[in-house]
């Protein structure tokens, strides 16, 4: 991928990225309906952080510095316990094609994150669609809940909003280390905090199957791990208004694995509601996205 474009080399690295991440809401569906949601949102990190331990060894990775840790921590809040737990709880109660469409906010959201915090500046064109598509999400929350949002509405938004700042401030620091280590890193600094709650969680352990397990090992390894490695890649390169828009994509590709894969079925409104949302993110993403001049000067502080 050496030879490719910058730019087609970033979109290349988020299109891998998002297909990881697609089959998250169908997994994660398929393991909280026998094991405990608990155990799935956080299990999955306490799995990935024994992988990421092997990485920074094989690795030889210095130790993150003390700011750099201030800001894993919120990487680790965004990706590794607020996301994966709301949505593990959202998926109780809602199917994962539903979640797919909420999910379309997350670009929005992720690109509202690299103009607070990267300083990038997206122009009132593009804030236009992305507007009309979060409208649009909105609309078939309402539409579903018969005028009202449900409690797995509000968590799944939650898990989108938790995501879209632990995506952001990763891509930063993908620009300075590795970005194989800023998950790495993230996933071993949270890890005695998850194990203590797991611990002390009154888990129910009912008899799962090899399904449910299998989901689980899914949403461990690819979801909470080597997904990101391509991700982080993408986002640092290519930009984190721009590239996050690759995610228009992972509502589809969602909803194709929950009816063709899952056996779920997805009403007709569903589709044209994710087309229409997805429409609007496409037609952003033509828009002109002025990137922070003191980003493109950033250090690239420990990256052996």
């Amino acid at each position: 991928m050496k030879s490719l474009a910058p730019t087609t080399h970033a979109y290349l690295l988020g299109l891998i990225g998002v297909a990881s991440f697609s089959l998250t809401f169908p997994m994660t569906r398929r393991a909280v309906a026998e094991l405990d949601p608990v155990f799935v949102g956080l299990g999955r990190a306490v799995v990935a952080a024994v992988l990421a331990l092997l990485v920074l060894a094989w690795q030889r990775a210095p130790a993150p510095s003390s700011t750099q840790i201030t800001r894993l921590v919120l990487v680790a809040l965004g990706v590794i316990v607020g996301f994966p737990l709301l949505s593990a709880w959202a998926m109780q109660s809602a199917d994962s094609s539903h979640g797919a469409v909420v999910a379309a906010l997350l670009p929005l959201a992720t690109a509202a994150g690299g103009a607070l915090r990267a300083g990038e500046r997206p122009s009132a064109q593009w804030w236009a669609f992305a507007l009309a598509g979060s409208a649009l999400v909105l609309g078939n929350a309402l539409h579903r809940g018969a005028g009202s949002i449900s409690h797995a509405d509000l968590a799944l938004v939650g898990a989108m909003l938790a995501a879209a700042v632990g995506y952001t401030e990763g891509a930063m620091l993908a620009r300075e280390m590795p970005p194989e280590r800023v998950i790495c890193w993230a996933l071993v600094l949270a890890a005695p905090a998850l194990v203590l709650v797991l611990a002390l969680w009154p888990m129910r352990w009912p008899a799962a199957s090899p399904a449910a397990w299998g989901a689980f090992a899914y949403v461990s390894v690819v979801s909470m791990f080597l997904g990101f490695f391509a991700w982080y890649r993408g986002l640092a390169l290519g930009g984190i208004a721009r590239v996050a828009q690759v995610q228009l994509l992972q509502p589809f590709l969602t909803l194709l694995a929950a009816a063709f894969w899952f056996g779920e079925s997805v009403a007709p409104q569903m589709w044209l509601f994710a087309a229409g949302v997805v429409a609007c993110v496409a037609l952003g993403r033509r828009a002109p996205i002025a990137a922070s001049p003191a980003l493109a000067g950033q250090g690239t502080t420990n990256k052996r």
